[in-house]
This record gives C-alpha cells, structure tokens and sequence, in this order.
C-alpha cells in the first residue's frame, strides 16, 4: 500500500469552483479520511493512485485550483506528529464491534 497526504486548494469564488471543490472531496472520502479541511491521508494500491491521480486531474481547473500528493513513509506513528483534535482510523488494525 501507498500512504499519501493529499492537500488542496480550490477557488470558490465561482459555482464551478465551488462545485469542483465538493466534486475534490468527495474523491477523497472514498479514497482515505479527512484530517484537516483540505487535507486527507490516503491509502491505496499501486492501481488505486493512478485512479485517484486521474480523477483529481479531471476535476482540477489548472488556472485557479492546485492538488498536492506527498508520500508518507512508513509506519506512520513514526512519521506524523498531531497535536489536539486528531481522529485518525488506522484501517489496517482489527474492527472490535
């Protein structure tokens, strides 16, 4: 798997922006978890990255929004230090119900 911290900004100044900002985030719920408004962590296969990559790159006006991709190394308790409010789900652990 691939961890990633997608980071965006979106003009919304516009209904387009505005749309294409809802259309962003929502690609990212389905890929990873919210960590911060514009900011998600991602984990995905080698597969999933291209498919993600390109629906963001679809969505995206180059002229007014930009997306960022930066990989996290691994694990990542070792690598991302949160401080306050952090609600992050690691997945991989197992599910008590």
């Amino acid at each position: 798997m691939i961890d990633l911290l997608v980071c965006y900004d979106v003009a919304t100044t516009t209904e387009g922006g505005r749309r294409r900002l809802r259309r962003v985030a929502k690609v990212c719920v389905a890929h990873g978890q919210r960590v911060q408004n514009s900011v998600f962590e991602v984990s995905v296969t080698d597969t999933q990255l291209l498919t993600l990559r390109q629906k963001l790159l679809d969505i995206l006006d180059p002229t007014e929004d930009s997306i960022r991709l930066y990989r996290l190394r691994q694990p990542r308790d070792s690598f991302v230090e949160a401080y306050g409010r952090d609600q992050y789900v690691n997945f991989s652990d197992p599910l008590i119900l």
